[in-house]
């Protein structure tokens, strides 16, 4: 058992604890090379959010020198040592107000102002971010007091994403969007406290040299503001991270209630929006009129899929636009937009219809084959005759079957009659040979 939890032992391998300070204190201090460094990092982080390239971000979050400041601050607190976590403060507060400065710049003078997927995904952060940021937090330090550091800071810097929050916070700055602004700005909080625990945690159980205030009651006073500053930031977080569960499961609810509940006869669901956050379904139909009857029958089911308060409305497809058109009279352009419209959903409705319609000749060969080894290829196609041009809808299909071996005349009626049994067609079949 000894040999066993000898494998998690650090302690052969730890490097010596004032080398680990000296490096730590070295990356804490922002000026000449790390400086530059960083405002150039926040240029690539700003412009890979722009053009929404996740590559781009990646190589700036390994250029960013912004882990040195915070891990500064986690090891200040552990260590007791004030003068190395003012440093670590000043330093930090000035690399992020640096970090915002450059990029709200860059966002105000670059042509492209869309909010792309890259940035809108670190405007709302969670739980899920606090434990990123906390176990990034904890390799970071363990990688930095071992001997055998390896690539890891690096890999922290990414996982832990500190330069796009700060972009994603400018833009947000740039455009007046000040939702964004928080939220970006809150998740560069929610990285910077957690790895600063984790920094913290780390230190204190490899018992780092510690610096003993002469007053107790200042020492007792610092680690009851650390740890407020950390449940302070760890409570909204958990409240997001609730309030993103529940909207996956509502998507997820909606999802399977659309898929089992929606189908009615001669309806072609052509449109679907799930609003998670509103807990609201809407339904656009094309095809027969659904009546009031069954449309309360289907939301009568919302319960069994454990949607109760959601809304779900239903638009007739022709009907709904029809209204648009009747409504745009006084504007040509939306009256030929719409009629192009009402035509896009007829052709749609007609495809459905089509594809509803199409044999599935794959699991037919499979059948055919087994009833007739020497059976070979088939083909199906609907017969055109004048009446069908005249509008008549006649569903004769023509079916040519190839067989390496010649049937005879009962086992070609069999066929047939099979044929026709299972796709609930007539048909005309033409043998080969």
């Amino acid at each position: 058992m000894n040999t066993f939890f000898s494998y998690f032992s650090l302690s052969n391998q730890i490097e010596d604890f004032q080398k680990v300070i000296k490096d730590i204190e070295s990356n804490v201090e922002f000026y000449g090379t790390n400086l530059w460094l960083l405002i150039f990092a926040i240029f690539v982080a700003s412009l890979g959010l722009n053009v929404n390239s996740t590559a781009v971000i990646i190589g700036a979050m390994l250029i960013s020198p912004l882990m040195g400041p915070i891990m500064g601050l986690g090891l200040g607190i552990g260590i007791n040592d004030l003068l190395l976590l003012r440093k670590s403060f000043f330093n930090y507060l000035f690399a992020a107000g640096v970090s915002l400065g450059t990029s709200t710049l860059y966002f105000l003078i670059t042509p492209i102002s869309t909010a792309h997927s890259e940035i809108l995904a670190r405007t709302s952060p969670n739980i899920y971010d606090v434990l990123i940021a906390l176990f990034g937090g904890l390799a970071g330090i363990v990688a930095a007091s071992s001997k055998h550091k390896g690539n890891v800071i690096p890999g922290v810097a990414i996982a832990t994403a500190l330069m796009p929050p700060l972009c994603s916070a400018g833009y947000g700055l740039a455009t007046l969007q000040m939702s964004y602004f928080f939220g970006a700005f809150y998740l560069f909080l929610i990285n910077t406290v957690f790895i600063a625990l984790a920094t913290l945690v780390v230190v204190r159980l490899l018992k780092f040299p510690y610096k003993k205030l002469q007053n107790p009651q200042d020492e007792k006073r610092a680690n009851q503001i650390a740890w407020i500053v950390v449940v302070a930031t760890l409570l909204p977080s958990l409240y997001l991270g609730y309030d993103i569960v529940q909207q996956e499961k509502f998507t997820q609810s909606a999802h399977r209630f659309i898929q089992n509940e929606t189908r009615f006869p001669n309806d072609y669901l052509l449109e679907k929006s799930i609003d998670a956050r509103q807990k609201s379904i809407v339904l656009t139909f094309g095809g027969k009129r659904i009546t009031d009857s069954e449309i309360e029958g289907m939301k009568k089911k919302l319960g069994y899929y454990q949607l109760e308060g959601a809304t779900v409305t239903v638009r007739q497809g022709f009907e709904y636009l029809n209204e648009i058109k009747q409504t745009s009279e006084e504007n040509p352009l939306k009256q030929i937009l719409a009629e192009r419209e009402i035509e896009m959903i007829a052709l749609k409705a007609r495809i459905d219809s089509l594809e509803a319609k199409e044999v599935n000749t794959i699991q037919l060969t499979k059948e055919i084959k087994a009833l007739y080894p020497n059976f070979e290829n088939i083909a199906i196609t609907p017969l055109r005759s004048p009446d069908t041009l005249k509008g008549k809808n006649l569903e004769n299909q023509l079916a040519f079957l190839q067989f390496s071996k010649v049937l005879n005349s009962k086992e070609k009626i069999q066929l047939q009659n099979w044929l026709e049994t299972k796709l609930h067609l007539k048909m005309k079949v033409i043998f080969d040979p």
